[in-house]
């Protein structure tokens, strides 16, 4: 494999046709945070401006458009550390649905797999909300119910740390996976139509919900362990149960999670478990280590082509698609934002990818886990 790439300006054209005739799916976007986190618009819409196309911005209308993006999973995530973590998965659930008030020559709300191909009609962006980190439930499910209820189709059932009820892959393991109330979680999920996403959890908690889940289910931002040896990376055991599961893995752009020198390099500042360790002064810390080992390595488009075509080998050209997680950290080098995405599809091209296998990829695998799930949720509302 190769992480190195040259396509033609005929294949990145050939690659934009495409992707102007079949809709393009992108798993999972942090932009909410980064609203709420920036400095000057601290979590207002309209002060972010999302119509202007500012350097350094890794989200905003005029990338998506270039980007051809039909429809987007946008994050409500919400740090475990977080002291009123339900009142924050609320207002960033409001903030998401407030994308497509604020901005409806752009964004479609929507809660419906029909809605993607509504949205690509009237030339919008369909928006979805998704929630990472089930933290804010505060081990209710009538708070889960109310999520549904707000337009939330996918939860992240937790983030980089263990929670009550089930063990994240970047922290201790206590609970052998999944306790009694998370399987009610998933149970739960199963029955509203929300479909469960097992980014950031271990291993035992997807092989669990593999064995519980009577849908199937996402890992909507994660890679390939073989390639890059991560915890928060899926293994190849539990690749191959999303083919017999029919359910779906997502190749994320995330670095340190793509190329296994920049994770090595990286390893400074995780602990024993994975998970990166606040420092006061972050950059300083990075100027610091990179004077101590040299230059942090770069990871690259190519490696994400990699992860998908190992990905594909593993699971099935059904079982994959792209999420990006994009949060404001670093990107791959020719992936530095959501404009890129046809680049991304082009080096496919170039390395042989036909376009029906790259038509799945785009959204027609995720469109068909989603309806599965919505289905069963229809039919336990009917039979309720």
């Amino acid at each position: 494999m190769s992480s190195r790439t040259s396509v033609s300006a005929r294949t990145l054209r050939r690659a934009e046709q495409l992707l102007e005739r079949v809709p393009f799916l992108d798993g999972h976007n942090d932009l909410p945070w980064i609203i709420r986190s920036d400095a000057n618009a601290r979590g207002d819409v309209v002060a972010y401006d999302l119509r202007r196309n500012r350097r350094g911005r890794e989200s905003d209308i005029p990338k998506l458009k270039t980007g051809r993006v039909s429809a987007q999973f946008w994050a409500a995530f919400v740090p475990t550390d977080e002291p009123h973590s339900t009142r924050t998965t609320l207002e960033q659930i409001e903030l998401i649905r407030s994308l497509a008030v604020e901005y409806p020559e752009a964004f479609l709300p929507a809660t419906r797999s029909a809605d993607v191909a509504r949205a690509r009609r009237e030339g919008r962006v369909a928006s979805f909300v998704a929630v990472e980190n089930g933290v804010g439930l505060e081990n209710s499910l009538p708070l889960l119910r109310s999520f549904y209820a707000l337009g939330v189709r996918y939860m992240t059932l937790c983030h980089n740390e263990t929670l009550e009820w089930v063990d994240s892959a970047t922290d201790v393991r206590r609970h052998g996976g999944l306790t009694d109330f998370g399987r009610e979680v998933v149970r739960e999920m199963n029955r509203l139509g929300m479909i469960v996403d097992l980014s950031h959890t271990t291993s035992e908690v997807m092989q669990q919900v593999l064995d519980l889940s009577v849908v199937p289910v996402a890992i909507t931002h994660a890679n390939a362990r073989t390639l890059c040896n991560h915890p928060r990376n899926v293994t190849d055991e539990v690749l191959v149960r999303l083919k017999e599961k029919g359910s779906i893995v997502m190749a994320t752009f995330v670095p340190n999670f793509l190329d296994q020198a920049a994770r090595d390099w990286g390893r400074h500042f995780e602990n024993e478990y994975g998970k990166f360790q606040h420092v006061e002064d972050e950059e300083a810390a990075l100027r610091e280590h990179a004077r101590k080992a040299g230059p942090s390595p770069v990871a690259t488009l190519g490696h994400v082509c990699d992860h998908l075509e190992y990905l594909v080998a593993k699971a099935g050209v059904d079982q994959v698609g792209v999420g990006s997680d994009f949060f404001g950290g670093v990107t791959p080098r020719g992936l530095e934002n959501v404009s890129r995405f046809p680049h991304l599809f082009a080096e496919l091209l170039r390395r042989g990818w036909s376009e029906t296998d790259l038509t799945k990829i785009a959204s027609a695998n995720f469109l068909r886990v989603f309806r599965s799930v919505e289905r069963h949720g229809d039919r336990c509302r009917k039979a309720a």
